[in-house]
């Protein structure tokens, strides 16, 4: 047992961050594993692989990942300020040298090998940016005659432009959302807020006219008959397959024919190996994690804080929705992982990165040290 007398690093930690919380990302990493050994073997033997190739890898890449997210727990508000300004300038330059050397795949630019690993640095762009843009809110709503909101804008509008130039809409759509949510609950007026979705609106439609495959993929959500839907066509149909309790681990159909079926479509492999019950079970983890440190995040006082938490709790949680929905034939399919179940070594680092520092965020601090954080809030 660990006392609560004892004053080592460790020991404050683990008296202070959400032990629930903790565990209920662990069940989800756990789950992640099972769900990567039932849906990886038969695309890796498709490819000419070793059948266990895609499950040794996600494995591999969760010791990292669980490194990164009990480290970054410990780091406080302000240490997690300097680590995302770094982190995000990082990202950029991986962003601006991908557009300029990473290789096109489906007419895309969205990876880059450095030193034999690949990279895809909108996905660790994604929490650090929503570090800085809680902190520029925050700054805002504490100090309003500092420029800090035209300053998130230009953020938005830096990350979105290199997003847009790979291209990959799914991320611009995802990170536009999450910083309209801040903007929102940054207490800004609601005419602001219906320009943003306006302006999205805009961008989409924007998309539609002038990129062929965007509109190809809208096409085919509205009119199944109008192109290629075979992948969530046998979505729909593990769905239909697996019942509320399965076929049994193993013996699932789809994912011999789905070529994604351990990133994108892994959910439904999901329902149709432990059926609609598991599936059930996954969403309610998924909104347990949000809606607890949105609460947690709620009941702090420093504004940063408050700010950072649910916003990083926002970007875990719609992630997750737009992968389930596309799954569920709900919106128009897009390439977005199932954090921590789908296949992917940027996407698990990147969360990884993300629900630590909501963690370090959302542990319980003295009155004291939330005033010393007040009074430091306006320095990085």
């Amino acid at each position: 047992m660990i006392s609560r007398d004892q004053r080592t690093p460790f020991s404050e930690w683990w008296w202070t961050v959400d032990r629930v919380l903790l565990v209920a990302l662990i069940a989800l990493m756990l789950a992640g594993v099972i769900l990567s050994l039932a849906a990886s073997p038969p695309v890796a033997t498709r490819i000419g692989l070793d059948p266990f190739h895609f499950f040794n890898r996600h494995v591999l890449f969760l010791f990292p990942s669980i490194v990164v997210l009990i480290g970054v727990s410990f780091l406080s508000p302000r240490q997690i300020r300097r680590s995302a300004l770094v982190v995000f300038a990082l990202s950029v330059a991986l962003i601006a040298a991908t557009l300029l050397i990473g290789p096109e795949v489906k007419g895309a630019r969205r990876w880059i090998t450095l030193v034999g690993i690949n990279i895809q640095a909108s996905e660790i762009a994604k929490p650090s940016f929503v570090i800085l843009a809680a902190w520029l809110f925050s700054e805002a709503a504490r100090r309003p005659e500092m420029p800090a909101t035209s300053m998130a804008m230009m953020l938005l509008l830096t990350l979105v432009s290199l997003l847009v130039m790979e291209p990959d809409f799914g991320q611009t759509m995802l990170i536009t959302m999450v910083w309209g949510s801040l903007f929102f609950i940054a207490g800004m007026r609601v005419i602001w807020v219906f320009g943003l979705g306006a302006t999205a609106a805009g961008g989409l439609f924007a998309a539609y006219l002038l990129v062929p495959h965007v509109a190809g993929r809208i096409k085919r959500f509205m009119n199944p008959a109008s192109g290629d839907t075979f992948q969530v066509d046998m979505a729909s149909e593990a769905f239909s397959n697996g019942g509320w309790f399965g076929l049994g681990p193993g013996e699932g159909i789809a994912k011999r024919s789905l070529p994604d079926s351990h990133t994108d479509f892994v959910f439904a492999v999901a329902g149709e190996e432990f059926g609609i019950v598991l599936c059930l079970a996954l969403l309610a983890l998924f909104a347990f994690i949000v809606l607890r440190t949105l609460s947690r995040a709620y009941r702090s006082e420093d504004l940063f804080s408050r700010f950072a938490a649910s916003g990083l709790a926002i970007l875990f949680g719609i992630q997750a929705g737009i992968n389930m929905a596309v799954n569920l034939q709900l919106i128009p399919a897009k390439g977005m992982t199932l954090p921590f179940i789908s296949y992917g070594g940027s996407s698990m680092v990147s969360l990884a990165y993300g629900v630590g520092m909501m963690l370090a965020l959302t542990r319980q601090r003295p009155k004291t040290e939330v005033n010393a954080i007040e009074a430091a809030g306006s320095y990085a």
